[in-house]
């Protein structure tokens, strides 16, 4: 727990730091402060509450600032009852810098997720119960929280995507990074270490991962909107068909005319969001 960023008569907010491998990440933490403080009839009364790890999508690290993305879910979220951790990833904000993040696909994000919640888990925080964990991700964010499913299938009890990229991951090189005009660079040097999809399959469906599906064990919720104008609906529904294909417990909602941001739908989103989390996670008697 770092300096208070922010604070209002419902939770503070936090800046944080954790590691992860030898890497520090930073991130913020926003923690209620309990129902005296007239938040809503769902808080826990004073805790300790259940935490929900919050995984932003893509934004250009040049850019990004700390806390950046999901801000209007983690205000929403805390004034709920849960403890919110939204990780910045490495080689953002004030995180240190893996000059390998590119080359790896990315999947050191996962691996700073994973160790967001065992950091919870050691911080001894009289407020925080992290036997009690629910994980959500936006776009990239999504993709994240999936491959979070698959190699830890018990680190969290319940699991919400917002339009998430493609549990293919042929689709996300193949939109953005190949055919993308900023990817082109990458592109190159990952074709070079990899091979191309055409080329080495093999490896593209090792890092996909819907092929390993059949590892997760948490029910999942997918939010995604007919006009995404980033992600395509199409891709939801083939992660979603994979899931129940596995015998996945799996929703996916779908909302008329909402773009990658949900905008006139967001406050049904969140509302599905709150009522699956209370349930799953916020009303679990798991244990760690």
């Amino acid at each position: 727990m770092g300096r208070v960023l922010a604070e209002n008569p419902v939770y503070t907010r936090y800046f944080i730091t954790y590691k992860s491998g030898p890497l520090t990440i930073s991130g913020i933490m926003n923690v209620p402060k309990g129902a005296e403080y007239g938040s809503p009839e769902s808080l826990d009364r004073g805790g300790p509450f259940p935490l929900l790890i919050l995984n932003h999508g893509y934004i250009d690290p040049a850019i990004y600032t700390n806390g950046r993305g999901l801000k209007r879910e983690q205000d929403y979220l805390a004034r709920r009852g849960y403890v919110v951790m939204h990780p910045d990833y490495r080689n953002h904000a004030e995180s240190d810098d893996d000059p390998r993040y590119e080359l790896d696909l990315r999947l050191g994000y996962v691996e700073d997720v994973i160790n967001a919640v065992y950091a919870a888990r050691a911080s001894g925080l009289p407020f925080l119960d992290a036997s009690r964990v629910g994980m959500l991700g936006h776009s990239m964010g999504g993709g994240i929280t999936l491959n979070v499913l698959a190699v830890q299938p018990d680190l969290v009890e319940a699991a919400v995507l917002f339009a998430p990229v493609s549990s293919d991951y042929r689709d996300n090189f193949e939109k953005w990074t190949r055919g993308g005009e900023t990817g082109r660079g990458r592109a190159a040097r990952i074709i070079e270490a990899y091979g191309a999809p055409e080329d080495n399959p093999e490896f593209w469906r090792e890092v996909s991962v819907r092929n390993f599906f059949d590892r997760m064990s948490v029910p999942i919720m997918n939010h995604h909107g007919t006009a995404d104008e980033s992600v395509p609906l199409a891709w939801s529904q083939a992660t979603h068909d994979a899931l129940l294909s596995a015998g996945k417990d799996s929703q996916l909602f779908v909302y008329d005319g909402e773009p990658h941001e949900f905008i006139n739908a967001w406050p049904q989103v969140m509302q599905r969001t709150v009522e699956f989390f209370d349930k799953q996670v916020k009303d679990s008697k798991k244990g760690i």
